[in-house]
């Protein structure tokens, strides 16, 4: 699992001012590795990327977007043991609760996207107007970490369905079941720039997202 670098424009790349912060299980105390803490200026890359690659996502078509959400939940269930082992580490949470919940609620959320997506009329005619919705640009999503898997799939699926383009800021404190997450859009081939990932604390990181005139 890569801890040490960010996912921002399709590629694991390392953080423009080096910082490092120890994960800590909490069930042992104990350190399972450090990821790097971003900057002001790694939300503007990650920005930067979502949002060239907004002008074109946004113009793909419903069936596209079913594919990918397809292909992540095909590659997510071949790796759920992995993200609830994650999720049990960096939780220090048991094992069943790990997986029969925090693991299977992912992939509820997006059997849940492709449900919606598939039925969803875009463009419609009502009184005499038509109706028509558009993805809003790029999403900043921003998560907590005590329902690590859950946060991040029901902001970033419906997301994606829409044709929004995402960059994600996971708990500092419980990163490692968003690097899976990570691996996974980046296997399912998701455009570069679709879907950017840094980590970093709140008042950096968070702040800086939630104050971007391109977010």
């Amino acid at each position: 699992m890569n801890l040490s670098q960010f996912y921002i424009n399709g590629k694991w790349v390392d953080p423009v001012k080096p910082e490092v912060l120890e994960v800590i299980n909490p069930a042992t105390e104990e350190s399972v590795g450090q990821i790097s803490i971003g900057s002001s200026l790694d939300v503007d890359n990650a920005v930067k990327a979502a949002r060239k690659a907004f002008n074109s996502f946004s113009k793909t078509t419903v069936q596209e977007r079913l594919e990918l959400l397809t292909e992540i939940r095909n590659i997510y269930k071949k790796r759920f043991d992995e993200i609830a082992e994650a999720i049990m580490t960096e939780m220090g949470a048991p094992i069943k609760l790990a997986s029969g919940a925090q693991a299977s609620v992912g992939m509820a959320h997006l059997k849940t996207a492709i449900r919606v997506l598939d039925a969803q009329k875009f463009e419609y005619e009502h009184n005499n107007m038509i109706i028509r919705k558009e993805p809003i640009g790029v999403c900043g999503l921003i998560t907590p970490w005590n329902w690590p898997i859950n946060q991040v799939v029901s902001k970033l699926a419906p997301c994606l369905a829409a044709g929004c383009t995402a960059v994600l800021k996971p708990s500092e404190i419980a990163p490692l079941s968003a690097i899976i997450i990570s691996e996974i859009i980046h296997e399912a081939g998701a455009p570069s720039g679709v879907y950017n990932m840094v980590h970093g604390y709140g008042p950096v990181v968070g702040e800086a997202m939630s104050q971007h005139d391109d977010i």
